[in-house]
């Protein structure tokens, strides 16, 4: 039998087979590497641009526009953009998560996804949007928004961030945050403002984080808490994320300043 000097590489996240799913097929036989969307150097890169060319102006770009490749490449408007994104998130909400799972309310079901776009970046839990759901006169059991929450993580709409009590050294199992894998996922939903600059940028400081191969976990220092804990392997390092830091203020530093081992 002849030997092949090949490297063969799945992917997954359709309607037929998840990428969890290839893990369990493929058990101790492969080697899985995540894939994000496009960071802010890669951006750059496919925009043919200078690491040190007006960064402000193209940052300011890529925070509006996300980082789908194909609008990397492209020279969309931001309509245009957003539409695009739009049939995307439609085509992963409908094709790898309703049909798969066969969910019967859909309404029911994008209200859900809504909310926990609505969301990104603050801390809530499935208790939370039952009772959310419950003001609006729907009904919606806890243990089917789990489902939900972990079939938007699955098809790679969200990624789940879970609390780290540093005091105790321990990860906590409730009121964990949530972070889009594209922030653009928003906009083209709610469309683009200033208001949005704030969670937007915490949430591409996550995907930062997570693409150097950090496990990320939100702070919680006694009643504080810290944006970020990102650990790998023996380093530890603590992340606050915020748009401005008024001089009058301190209230950003002084969070990580508490912490013994900062």
């Amino acid at each position: 039998m002849e030997n092949y000097d090949v490297d063969i590489y799945v992917t997954g996240s359709n309607s037929k087979v998840m990428s969890s799913e290839i893990s369990t097929y493929l058990t101790g036989r492969y080697v899985s590497i995540p894939i994000y969307t496009l960071s802010f150097k890669e951006y750059l890169t496919f925009k043919h641009k200078e690491e040190n060319e007006n960064l402000k102006s193209m940052f300011d770009e890529y925070l509006q526009y996300g980082g789908f490749p194909l609008i990397g490449i492209s020279n969309f408007d931001l309509t245009s953009a957003y539409q695009v994104v739009d049939a995307i998130y439609a085509t992963v909400i409908t094709r790898d998560i309703s049909k798969r799972h066969k969910i019967r309310n859909k309404d029911l079901f994008d209200r859900v996804v809504k909310y926990v776009i609505e969301n990104v970046g603050k801390t809530f839990s499935a208790n939370i949007i039952v009772k959310f759901l419950k003001n609006e006169k729907r009904t919606l059991s806890v243990e089917t928004i789990y489902n939900y929450l972990k079939w938007l993580a699955d098809a790679f709409i969200i990624y789940p961030c879970n609390r780290y009590d540093i005091q105790g050294k321990a990860v906590l199992k409730t009121q964990e945050k949530y972070y889009l894998s594209n922030i653009v996922f928003k906009y083209c939903k709610y469309g683009f403002a200033s208001s949005m600059i704030s969670s937007m940028l915490e949430n591409i400081v996550f995907l930062e984080l997570k693409r150097r191969g950090y496990e990320v976990y939100v702070g919680k220092y006694l009643d504080k808490e810290i944006d970020f804990i990102a650990i790998r392997r023996d380093e530890k390092i603590y992340v606050q994320v915020c748009r401005e830091i008024p001089e009058t203020s301190n209230r950003e530093i002084s969070n990580l300043m508490e912490i013994k081992d900062h």
